[in-house]
């Protein structure tokens, strides 16, 4: 059983040419550089690579099919690409969706052909130094003045942070209002007071570009709020459940890219004159991370399929992220293992594939969160 049909298929085919032509051959080169070229955004956008979501009549694919997503996802998995694919799937999952979603027809004729090309790269811009998780504590302000916002504060981890053209920012627009306090602005590249900090050198996903953002009475044109006033609190829940999904759905896929890795290694390395595959360790290893792997995808793909359908709940895409990334950290992990002391090497892209899971539970919601949002459902 499989939720792809012959389309998919072949989009996958398309996706994985385009992967192994354009990207597998400069990853290393992106690592070393802490940010991927953003030529790679048009390069995928003339293919249909990115803005396959965005509607027909701006460029894009038209496609509300969250198919097509998981297959980027679990070809860039497959194919070892890690931060490089990182701020693709943020443009494709979680910001163009907002785009599609809240923008007026003037602001899609400002901007969705360019986002749709991958010409104009996009970000979102939640959390900040001192408030982590907790949206509700936002203090960047946007104070109207006429015709204009005036923006002041700060914004950190954000990925597309130093590519981004287009920054979704959370902004306290009254500051008593609470969650109803806060609005979506679009903070376009070049505007005055709109400052990026450094490329924030971080553990793993090197070639993903995360920021800090500073804003210093930035004047945003009041055309440039996404949506109606007050209701960022409410804009930002509506994808939270893909979001979550689609950092599952990676998750997975690299739990799956994994143990193949290691299948290769372990049936062509040898120790004490035996191929390590032979080793009843090396046997119940593989045995448990692919009976994890075999028995999570059927639910991934349920929740695919109820994403699709609309019926997808917020518990059930915080199941998606939990155990998702849960399961990537302990199969690069136990993978990691089998390969001995190269699998700590670069040599081998399962080293990066494990440094690269740890954030994972982190971003998009810490596990924490997710356990807590389950739980209530549990007990409801």
């Amino acid at each position: 059983m499989t939720i792809y049909d012959d389309t998919h298929e072949l989009f996958r085919q398309s996706f994985r040419a385009f992967v192994d032509d354009d990207m597998v051959t400069r990853n290393d080169e992106w690592e070393r550089d802490g940010i991927i070229d953003r030529q790679v955004y048009q390069a995928a956008g003339a293919h249909g690579f990115v803005g396959f979501n965005a509607p027909e009549s701006h460029g894009g694919g038209g496609s509300s099919d969250f198919r097509f997503n998981a297959i980027i996802s679990e070809e860039l998995a497959h194919a070892g690409i890690g931060g490089a694919g990182l701020g693709i799937t943020l443009h494709n999952d979680i910001t163009i969706p907002y785009f599609v979603e809240y923008c007026t027809e003037e602001q899609k004729d400002r901007w969705m052909t360019g986002v749709a090309s991958g010409e104009l790269i996009t970000a979102i811009a939640m959390t900040e130094p001192g408030t982590g998780s907790d949206l509700q504590s936002i203090a960047t302000t946007a104070v109207r003045d006429g015709d204009e916002y005036i923006v002041n504060g700060s914004k950190t981890f954000i990925t597309n942070g130093i590519n981004s053209d287009l920054v979704i920012v959370v902004a306290r627009t009254k500051p008593e209002g609470g969650r109803n306090g806060m609005s979506l602005l679009v903070l376009e590249r070049g505007m005055a007071g709109f400052e990026r900090g450094r490329n924030l050198d971080k553990v793993g996903q090197h070639s993903a570009d995360t920021a800090e953002l500073f804003f210093s009475d930035v004047r945003v044109p009041a055309t440039n709020l996404l949506g109606e006033e007050g209701r960022a609190f409410e804009y930002l829940t509506f994808n939270l459940a893909q979001e979550r999904l689609s950092i599952g759905v990676y998750g997975l896929a690299v739990a799956e890219a994994a143990i193949a890795w290691t299948i290769d290694y372990v049936k062509d390395r040898t120790a004490f004159g035996s191929p390590i595959a032979s080793f009843q360790n090396t046997k119940f290893e593989l045995a448990d991370v692919a009976t994890e792997v075999a028995v999570t995808r059927p639910f991934i793909e349920q929740c695919i399929t109820e994403l699709n359908n609309g019926t997808l709940s917020a518990a059930k895409a915080a199941q998606a992220k939990l155990w998702g990334t849960g399961l990537q950290g302990r199969v690069t992990d136990r993978c990691l293992q089998l390969f001995g002391g190269y699998g700590y090497t670069t040599e081998y892209p399962i080293s990066r594939a494990w440094v690269d899971s740890r954030v994972t539970r982190i971003y998009g919601g810490t596990s924490e969160i997710m356990k807590t949002i389950i739980a209530k459902d549990v007990l409801a």
